[in-house]
This record gives C-alpha cells, sequence and structure tokens, in this order.
C-alpha cells in the first residue's frame, strides 16, 4: 500500500522564495531515500502558499524516510516565518 502527504505551508511573502529553497531542499533528502517513490516541491496558482506533496512504496519507507529527515541537515522548523499553520494531510492508495 502506497502512502504520503500533501502539506499546505503558508510563508510570509517576504518569505515566499526562501521557503520554496527549503521546501526544495527537504524533497531532495526525502526522494534519496529507499521507497520514497517522489517528493515535490508546489507552489499554488495564488502564490500564497509552498506545497509539498510526497509518497512512500509503504508506510514502513515513510518512517524511515522521516527519521532520516530528522537528522539531514535541512530547516523543518514552523516558525514566525510562516502565516498560519501549515496543513498536512496524510495519504493512502486505494
Amino acid at each position: 500500500m502506497n502512502v504520503g502527504f500533501v502539506a499546505m505551508h503558508y510563508p510570509h511573502a517576504d518569505h515566499h522564495d526562501e521557503f520554496v529553497d527549503r521546501v526544495q531542499k527537504v524533497a531532495g533528502v526525502l526522494r534519496s531515500t529507499p521507497g520514497c517513490l517522489a517528493a515535490d516541491c508546489w507552489v499554488t496558482a495564488a502564490g500564497d502558499a509552498v506545497v509539498s506533496i510526497v509518497r512512500w512504496e509503504s508506510p514502513a519507507a515513510q518512517a524511515a524516510s522521516m527519521q532520516v529527515l530528522a537528522t539531514a541537515d535541512v530547516d523543518v522548523a514552523y516558525d514566525e516565518r510562516e502565516v498560519r499553520p501549515r496543513e498536512i494531510t496524510s495519504l493512502v492508495s486505494a
């Protein structure tokens, strides 16, 4: 069973480009882990959100990727650079 998530991030306008860079780096780390099928950075057409979309081959692969991410040299902190909380939706294949 494939699993994944869609995460909506809402950076302040003056941090938008920085946030795109941050999400792209996180996606790169995730893509390098076994079992990660895709990890991409998108932006909404309105430009108000940066979107992470990630897919793994199994829940175990997702858990392993997240452990690698926790020790990687990437910025995943939620702080004042974001105007509202992230919205993360977990997915499972049907």
